[in-house]
This record gives C-alpha cells, structure tokens and sequence, in this order.
C-alpha cells in the first residue's frame, strides 16, 4: 500500500534539519532563553496561534467530497485546538506581559508570512496543504517541545507548568495528534494534493525557523 507518511517525511527531512540545526533554535533548546526573549517568542506564538484554527476552517470549506475524510478530520481537529489561544496569554502573563499589552502587540513580519503563505495555499494552491501546516507543527510540539519547554523552566525558575503550560501540554497531545495525522497524510491519492503538502511543509518549516532566528 502507498504510505504518504513516509514519503513526506523523506521529502521535507532537509527542511526539518534547517530548523533544528539553526543556531538559535539550537541554542534555546539546549540552554533556554532569556525572559524577554521568551516574552517575545510567546507573542509570536500567540498569533500563530489565534489563527490556526481560522485557517483549517477555510481548508475545510473548500474541501470537496472527494477528501471527505480530511474535512471531518479538520471539524474534529479544530474543536481540540479551540481556545488554545488562551493558554498562551496565561503564559504570558506567568512571565510578566498582561493581557493589555498582548492585545497591542503586533506580529512580525515572519509571523505575518506564515500565517498569510496558509490562508493563501488553503485558498489558492490546494486545500489539503493545510495538512503541511497541521504536520509542521505536531512535528515542533512533539520532538522539540518537552525539551525546550523544560529548559526555559529551569533557566526561568518557573515552577510546575506555570508559564509553559502551551508548550508543556502540546508536547504530550501533539504525539497521539501525530499518529491521527499520519492516518489522515496516507488516504491522500491525488498527486496535486500531495504536491501541495509537501510544498506546505517546506514553507512552513522555513518559516517558524525565521520566526525563532528574529527572537
């Protein structure tokens, strides 16, 4: 049987390694940041975020029946991420930055490629690219998460799951999202989407790595 899963892996492993490779996700991960570094990272993720959802819904809208299956998964998969946002700003004020001075924090200009880079490929490129999207970061929380959410803990004296509530819980859901969305890559047959999925990732790989390397 074909298994997409894999092959996506194999095509987008370049892009994952120039993540986990660039100096300064190297160096969080292994030794944390500082607090207004953190602040500033967390602001970035709030807005990523707050828009994640939107953009699987617009996937989702455009989803024909033919990929019934992955419309149903996003209906399922955004009911989970609902309100998601909000542990971020729980996080944030953990670290000193109130919900007031969230609301005026714009995002970067990274942050604004991301996001826009998803709503357009939902829209223009192929609705399932969403699913690059959805990978790119289960990959982020699963591997990276724990680690680096424990290390900003450590350097941070932040006690339990103060402050890293986001990182810390996604780090343990994102591994059972994972095997949902591998599941979900594979009843992928048509080459336009799968194309486009590989694209998605590629992008969205290079992008967070932006996002981070700014911080």
């Amino acid at each position: 049987m074909p298994n997409f899963f894999i092959d996506l892996v194999t095509e987008t492993d370049e892009a994952r390694r120039e993540f986990e490779a660039h100096p300064v996700v190297f160096d969080s991960v292994a030794n944390g940041m500082s607090v207004e570094r953190y602040r500033v990272l967390l602001g970035e993720l709030y807005h990523i975020v707050w828009h994640f959802n939107p953009i699987c819904a617009a996937a989702a809208s455009r989803i024909t029946d033919e990929h019934a299956s992955i419309r149903d998964f996003l209906y399922r998969h955004m009911h989970e991420e609902s309100g998601h946002e909000q542990w971020v700003l729980n996080d944030l004020e953990a670290v000193g930055v109130n919900r007031e001075q969230m609301a005026a924090h714009r995002p970067s200009p990274n942050v604004l490629a991301l996001v826009g880079f998803n709503y357009w490929a939902s829209d223009r490129r192929h609705p399932c690219s969403v699913l690059g999207m959805l990978y790119v970061l289960e990959v982020l929380a699963a591997v990276y998460g724990g680690p680096f959410s424990a290390t900003i803990r450590e350097t941070l004296f932040l006690e339990g799951q103060r402050g890293t509530s986001f990182l810390s819980s996604h780090a343990s859901l994102d591994a059972v999202h994972m095997a949902e969305l591998r599941d979900v890559l594979n009843l992928l047959t048509i080459v336009d989407a799968k194309d486009a999925v590989i694209e998605s990732v590629r992008v969205n790989f290079r992008q967070i790595t932006s996002v981070f390397g700014a911080v």
